[in-house]
């Protein structure tokens, strides 16, 4: 039997997987679907195989519900001191320098007026990218400050809420700002002007115990996690396997902690139609 001998190697040992370029192409956590990002974009950022609702920031939401050119940021500068002087692997006031360069952001929420469909309303929205969405003393302050001009201008709220929870670097700080929300919200509420409380995927913590659950109405988007403790620490502490789906939008809705589960393609719509029939 005669030998040969391969002249030259059709793969370098040398060459990359793929040649797709780093930053143009997102693989779907659900089905596995590479999908191309100005794709996503179009799709509202939602995978057009099996419809997994990729997260995104405010910046994508502003972009998603606003009439163009309408939404005005509020209180843009407004950055997290060091009350504490807390330290874990680094310094909370460096961890804030290097998450403002990273992120883009000041904090994890930002906030504002703008009109969606020629209907104005005062808005927040949460950014998990910035230390995991978590509630600080600025995100309680921009909300309270959301809410007053909700109050004073006579419109609606909207917040769409992110968070794994308070932020722990702040300490009682962060948890003082439940009680602030909530506290601003009841006078939202006695002067009869509407709040729509939007849970996207994950809102968990602190953020679940306020304001979150406080809506007039709460919407969902599909299979966002959704609860107060994590499911890993709540089986830990019963003892007992969960039911399948726990702590995901459509087990929440089943069981009345939500009014809607909607697409995000169709929340742009939904909302308005909210508003209109809310005012």
């Amino acid at each position: 039997m005669g030998w040969f001998k391969r002249k030259k190697e059709n793969i370098s040992p040398n060459s990359k997987k793929t040649d797709i370029p780093d930053g143009q192409w997102s693989k779907c956590e659900d089905c596995g679907e590479l999908i191309h990002n100005k794709q996503l974009e179009v799709n509202s950022w939602c995978c057009q195989k099996c419809n997994y609702h990729f997260r995104i920031g405010s910046d994508q939401y502003i972009l998603l519900l606003f009439d163009k050119g309408s939404f005005k940021e509020l209180d843009k500068k407004m950055r997290s001191g060091d009350p504490l002087e807390f330290t874990d692997t680094k310094k909370y006031g460096e961890r804030i320098v290097a998450t403002i360069k990273k992120s883009g952001l000041n904090d994890a929420i930002k906030t504002g007026t703008g009109k969606i469909e020629g209907k104005k309303i005062a808005f927040a929205c949460m950014d998990f990218s910035f230390i995991g969405g978590s509630m600080g003393s600025v995100v309680g302050e921009k909300i309270a400050r959301a809410i007053d001009a909700a109050y004073e201008d006579k419109i609606p709220l909207i917040i769409i809420s992110q968070s794994g929870g308070a932020r722990m670097m702040e300490g009682a700080f962060s948890l003082m700002q439940m009680a602030k929300t909530s506290s601003r919200l009841a006078r939202l509420a006695d002067a009869k002007l509407p709040f729509i409380s939007v849970l996207t995927d994950p809102t968990t913590g602190g953020v679940t115990a306020s304001y979150a659950m406080l809506g007039d109405v709460i919407i969902a988007e599909p299979k966002a996690l959704i609860g107060f403790a994590g499911p890993r620490v709540i089986k830990q502490t019963i003892g007992k396997d969960l039911p399948p789906g726990f702590q995901r939008s459509e087990f929440l809705l089943e069981n009345g902690f939500l009014d809607f589960i909607v697409n995000r393609k169709q929340l742009r719509e939904k909302l308005s139609q909210l508003i209109t029939y809310l005012t």
